[in-house]
């Protein structure tokens, strides 16, 4: 039954059963940032579908892994030879070694291309029902023609084509070059002028088809010619320019405090244009984004033991880099707001941990409520301090009831030499590289307090657009026409935006080109999955870092999964595999 329901939804069967096998097709409905009840009411029952799977297209290991890993900006190693190989398909996609089987590249596929389907099916009910006089169902409709656009561009960006399809029943006409690019833009086009702003961030508005169009505009020279260097137009940078200036003219604000962007209460947050809302608190929702890469030793949520990370994706030492080569002998941490905030203050006598080790260090700790212990945000280095666990597994705490806050102990890969947790600059995918501990970690968003284990409810929506990508666009586009003074001012803005520790606001950069440009794209958006794209655009895919040598334009698109290719033989043409594959 659910099988067959499906099939109408993507005309080739064999197609549809190849890229879909290797997932579970058994999904609730879900209803976010709604009214409504489900499938009950048509337009809800329509709609909710589509924003719900986006938190599988941006799950940790689907989406969001491909774009992070495919970067210089993450790496995750065969930890300890125990944990994350999973076929090797992180480090295949790392190295730009990945093959039409790869596990993390074919379920981006499945889940984009799935989504995808069900705006379809939306969108052709929502015709039925604004063509019966349900008026209710017309800003809906604008949404899911928008959602199209927005889940054929990742598309585009990782494969290279787009799926025009109207009807469920129709057969989707593959687009690649400048014809993918010219169908988006007539999507776009057709709601940007009609579609509201007045559902909140979970939803698909028109400032957030501004921001798309934008997207569209910026990479369209990529887009029209993958493997070439990138020929920006300026009637192109001219429609960016015009766009951004409209969303920076409109109802955003950035965020004086960095980290709020990323915090439990972020759905409020002035900056945000579009997210993943997950405030539904439902057992799908996910703190993965925050776990994923710290400690698997770290407890971020005493008043829930349970609480974890996993040791997986680090910082390469080469991301790392481009922060000392902007800083200099100043750290980082201390020059810039966005690269790490302090919110586990280590009282200053306990700070030097010399001839302190886990086998004397039983008072060495000190004491805070359960709900008022917060891990560090940003990038994570070196020893970190967290709960403890006494042989029982119970978190110890103080004779007041308070939770003890020591070093944390390496208990994953420390093996009989126990010692602390000591995050290192360097990882790799050498055995010593590849323990738990090695690598700086991404701890950007805030460890939900409605989760109460490592994976689920939480309460932070996952940023997808904001205004501070938004003056990035607009500083690129002016900086790509020639107009040094605007870009140089609009990262200016935005740097000294970041104000709520006055300490640590980015100053003012006195001058600004291409490279500068790309590497505070990095400062702003890192472990938000736009790093590999900017590095396309910006020439930077084919340079080496850590553990990744390979220089073959082709690999700046991803293959199309083998299941789906074996899935479309019977339609002679209709998928062709990319070139280098």
């Amino acid at each position: 039954m659910k099988k067959n329901r499906f099939y109408k939804l993507l005309p080739i069967a064999a197609f549809l059963c190849g890229f879909l096998s290797c997932t579970n097709l058994d999904e609730e409905i879900l209803d976010e940032s709604l009214t409504g009840t489900g499938e009950a009411e048509i337009v809800s029952g329509s709609i909710a579908p589509v924003y719900g799977l986006l938190r599988q297209v941006w799950m940790h290991t689907v989406n969001f892994g491909l774009q992070e890993v495919a970067s210089d900006e993450g790496i995750l190693p065969y930890r300890g030879g125990t944990d994350w190989f999973d076929g090797g398909k992180f480090i295949a996609v790392h190295q730009h070694l990945m093959t039409p089987g790869n596990g993390l590249v074919g379920d981006a596929w499945t889940y984009i291309t799935l989504t995808l389907s069900r705006a379809v099916l939306a969108e052709e009910r929502l015709k039925l029902e604004v063509e019966n006089g349900n008026s209710s169902a017309q800003g809906p409709l604008y949404e899911m023609i928008a959602m199209k656009a927005y889940l054929n561009m990742l598309a585009l960006d990782n494969w290279g084509l787009v799926f025009k399809k109207d009807n469920s029943d129709d057969l989707s006409e593959i687009l690649r070059g400048e014809d993918a690019v010219q169908y988006l833009e007539t999507e776009l086009l057709s709601v940007v002028d009609v579609l509201g702003s007045d559902k909140g961030h979970g939803r698909m508005n028109k400032y957030a088809v501004k921001a798309l169009l934008a997207r569209l505009y910026l990479n369209a020279a990529v887009y029209r010619d993958p493997y070439g260097t990138p020929e920006f137009k300026t009637s192109d940078m001219d429609k960016v320019i015009q766009y951004t200036g409209e969303i920076i003219n409109g109802p955003y604000s950035l965020s004086p405090e960095y980290f709020e962007l990323f915090n439990d209460d972020n759905d409020t947050n002035p900056e945000i244009i579009f997210a993943l809302d997950q405030r539904g608190v439902l057992q799908t929702e996910h703190s993965r984004w925050a776990y994923w890469s710290i400690s698997g030793d770290q407890v971020p949520r005493p008043e829930f033991p349970s609480t974890r990370g996993t040791d997986a994706v680090a910082a390469t030492p080469d991301f790392f880099q481009t922060w000392v080569d902007a800083y200099g002998e100043v750290d980082p941490a201390e020059a810039d707001a966005r690269f790490f905030q302090e919110n586990t203050v280590i009282p200053d006598e306990l700070r030097d941990l010399t001839g302190v080790n886990p086998t004397n260090d039983a008072d060495h700790y000190y004491g805070v409520e359960a709900s008022d212990f917060e891990i560090d945000r940003g990038i994570l280095r070196n020893v970190i301090w967290g709960p403890r666990k006494d042989e029982s597994g119970n978190i110890m705490t103080t004779d007041d009831g308070k939770v003890r806050i020591y070093p944390i102990i390496n208990r994953r890969s420390s093996g009989a030499n126990i010692r602390y947790v000591d995050h290192t600059l360097q990882v790799d995918f050498s055995n010593e590289g590849s323990l738990h501990n090695t690598g700086y970690r991404f701890s950007k968003y805030q460890f939900s307090r409605t989760a109460p284990n490592c994976c689920s409810n939480s309460s932070v929506d996952i940023v997808l657009i904001r205004l501070g990508e938004v003056y990035l666009m607009s500083a690129e586009a002016k900086l790509r026409k020639g107009d040094v003074a605007g870009a140089l001012a609009d990262v200016n803005t935005l740097r000294t935006s970041r104000n709520a520790r006055p300490a640590q606001t980015p100053a003012p950069l006195s001058s600004i080109d291409l490279d500068v440009l790309f590497r505070e794209s990095g400062f702003e958006l890192y472990w938000e999955g736009h790093r590999r794209v900017y590095q396309i655009r910006f020439g930077k895919y084919e340079d080496s870092w850590t553990e990744k040598t390979n220089a073959d334009v082709y690999k700046r698109l991803f293959p199309l999964p083998q299941k789906a290719m074996d899935g479309a033989s019977s339609e002679s043409g209709f998928l062709v595999q990319n070139p280098g594959y």
